[in-house]
């Protein structure tokens, strides 16, 4: 099968000609029809990933056909169109993962590829109304959006959340997810255009926080937000905590511009206000995310499609942060 093989940190990605996997007991073998890029292999191709194990064949998130199954998987699943939850081992503690934890991608052999091997308890009937390409945009952005938004903040329909950083996969699908569900979503981007995208989607405005005062702008035009949605920490947090409503929540899933600065602990504590940390999410919070875009006929953004032999250039696309929505290599017809 043809996949797409990284040799070793920051080597370019390459496409292989590499044994078809079979399935073991438990186990199904999926023909990937779309795969998603996500910035954790950029971060794997760039050596910043906890686990290191190469030469690697990378990809968290795909779509396609089940083409074969393992000893005790029910024969049903064949010719099945499925959607695939790339977390393994989360364990019993619902409100953290555990320490043996995994994505596919790294350590497991991802969809980068034609097949890929994986749980059968993993999968999930891909939505009808979904497209191989739009399905395959769900899975890592959906799941870490939903346990973020829903499961650590309990967003509520009435209540304001504001969504940093529109334009990336996470936030963009947490804005439809706000918006379904009937809640205000509010959102800060660095390009107008970005902010102009997601008021189309259906948010209630939007700031850039490249423009001066930003936060005391967005005060003035949302008055304060029930919850906060963050991949970006570095010295914005500080405005965050400033636009938070008493009582107030705020999910961190990310730090793309680095390490949390100038913070007034008054600001959390006068105000009362929740902060958690949240990555990804349980199988519970990947099959209600499935649901609720079920429910709701919800579409996630798609920026751009490569086909499979152009993944590095995919990367370097993904790298720029131009995009707004999700990057898919398609993989089969």
């Amino acid at each position: 099968m043809k996949a797409i093989y990284l040799e070793d940190i920051n080597k370019p990605f390459e496409l292989i000609e590499t044994p078809r996997p079979e399935a073991g007991p438990g186990e199904v073998v999926v023909q990937v029809k779309a795969a998603a890029l996500n910035h954790r292999d950029v971060w794997i191709q760039q050596g910043r990933y906890f686990i290191k194990e190469y030469p690697a064949i990378l990809g968290s998130d795909g779509a396609g056909i089940v083409t074969e199954v393992g000893e005790g998987v029910t024969e049903d699943w064949l010719g099945q169109q499925v959607l695939i939850d790339p977390t393994t081992d989360w364990g019993d503690r619902h409100n953290v993962q555990a320490a043996d934890f995994k994505v596919l991608g790294m350590p497991e052999a991802g969809t980068f590829a034609e097949f890929v091997k994986v749980k059968a308890a993993n999968l999930h009937p891909k939505p009808e109304h979904l497209t191989f390409e739009e399905a395959a945009a769900l899975p890592l952005a959906g799941v870490t959006g939903y346990r973020a938004m829903f499961t650590k903040c309990g967003l509520q329909p009435g209540e304001r959340v504001l969504i940093t950083g529109a334009g990336g996969g996470v936030a963009l699908l947490a804005v439809q997810f706000a918006v379904a569900t009937g809640a205000e979503a509010w959102v800060t981007s660095g390009s107008e255009e970005k902010i102009a995208k997601a008021i189309a989607l259906g948010a209630a405005g939007g700031i850039s926080y490249k423009q001066e005062n930003w936060g005391k702008e967005l005060k003035k035009a949302a008055t304060g937000f029930d919850v906060v949605l963050d991949a970006a920490g570095g010295e914005g947090f500080a405005q965050l905590l400033k636009l938070a409503k008493p009582g107030g929540r705020i999910a961190v899933y990310g730090g793309t511009t680095g390490l949390i600065q100038l913070v007034n602990p008054a600001d959390i504590f006068w105000k009362q206000l929740s902060i958690f940390g949240s990555t990804m999410g349980t199988a519970s919070d990947f099959a209600n995310m499935v649901q609720l875009v079920r429910d709701k006929q919800l579409k996630p953004v798609i920026d751009k499609i490569f086909p499979l032999e152009e993944t590095e250039q995919a990367m370097r696309y993904m790298e720029a942060g131009k995009q707004f929505g999700k990057i898919i290599v398609k993989v089969g017809e």
